[in-house]
C-alpha cells in the first residue's frame, strides 16, 4: 500500500509550516507540525501514511530531515514498525540512504536502523540497500569508493544458501558487476590499496570465495547458474 497522494490538503492533515518555502505536515489538534522536532507523539497510520506522502513528494531538504527524524523516532514502536512496511515506507526511507545530503543519509538509516528491529522489515531493508549497492557496482567510476567502504563482516551471511532467492541474486550479481568493473578499470592486474575490512577485502577473501562455490548445489536453478558463471572469476 502506498502513501495516498490525496494526503495533501485534506482536513485530517495538511501542509502547514512556519514559510511557504519550508512547510510541514499537520494534524489536528491544533495543526501542529509533525516535521517539527519537538513533536513526541507516536503517530496513528493515517498520520504516518501522510508523513510518508510529504517524504515522498517534497524536494526540500529541510523538511525531507525533519520527515525523517519524526518517522525514525516513530519507527522505534513496534507496531509502527509493522504499519510503516505495510505502507510502502521502507523503500520510501531507502531512497533516501541516496541523497546528496549527508544529514539525511544519516536520518534515513538511522529510520531503517529502527525499522530492522521487525524481523519481517530486515528482508525488505536488505534488498532495499542491495538495489543501491547494485545500482553503483553497474557504473566503473564509483566501484573504487564503493569497495573501499568499511562493511562488517556479517554481510557474507548474505550469500548462505538459506537466504532468500532475491537476495541471492542481488549479492551474486553485486559480486560480478564488481568483478567485471575491476576489470575494466584494470585493479585486479595491480596490487589493491583497499584496506582491512573494506567491501573488497570481504568480497574477495577466502570466506566469500567458499560461500559461492557451496552455491552451485543450490536448489533454485536460477541461482545456480548465476554462480556457475561467477565461479570461473574467483
Amino acid at each position: 500500500m502506498r502513501p495516498s497522494k490525496s494526503a495533501e490538503g485534506t482536513s485530517e492533515g495538511q501542509l502547514c509550516g512556519r514559510s511557504t518555502s519550508q512547510p510541514g505536515v499537520c494534524f489536528g489538534n491544533g495543526n501542529k507540525d509533525l516535521t517539527d522536532g519537538s513533536y513526541d507523539d507516536v503517530l496513528n497510520a493515517a498520520q504516518l501514511q501522510k508523513l510518508l506522502y510529504l517524504l515522498e513528494s517534497t524536494e526540500d531538504p529541510v523538511i525531507i530531515e525533519r520527515a525523517l527524524i519524526t518517522l525514525g523516532n516513530n519507527a522505534a514502536f513496534s507496531v509502527n514498525q509493522a504499519i510503516i512496511r505495510e505502507l510502502g515506507g521502507i523503500p520510501i526511507v531507502g531512497n533516501k540512504i541516496n541523497h546528496s545530503n549527508q544529514s539525511i543519509k544519516e536520518k534515513a538509516l538511522n529510520a531503517l536502523n529502527n525499522l530492522s528491529v521487525n524481523v519481517e522489515n530486515q528482508i525488505k531493508i536488505k534488498v532495499q540497500v542491495l538495489k543501491l549497492l547494485l545500482n553503483l557496482s553497474e557504473n566503473p567510476a564509483m566501484t573504487e569508493g564503493l569497495l573501499h567502504a568499511q562493511v562488517d563482516s556479517s554481510f557474507l551471511s548474505l550469500y548462505d544458501s538459506h537466504v532468500a532467492k532475491e537476495i541471492l541474486l542481488r549479492v551474486l550479481t553485486l559480486f560480478q558487476n564488481i568483478n567485471n568493473c575491476l576489470k575494466i578499470e584494470g585493479h585486479l592486474a595491480v596490487q589493491p590499496t583497499f584496506t582491512e575490512g573494506s567491501l573488497f577485502f570481504l568480497l574477495h577473501g577466502e570466506e566469500c570465495a567458499q560461500k559461492i562455490k557451496a552455491l552451485v548445489d543450490h536448489h533454485d536453478a536460477e541461482v545456480k547458474e548465476k554462480v556457475l558463471t561467477i565461479i570461473p572469476k574467483i
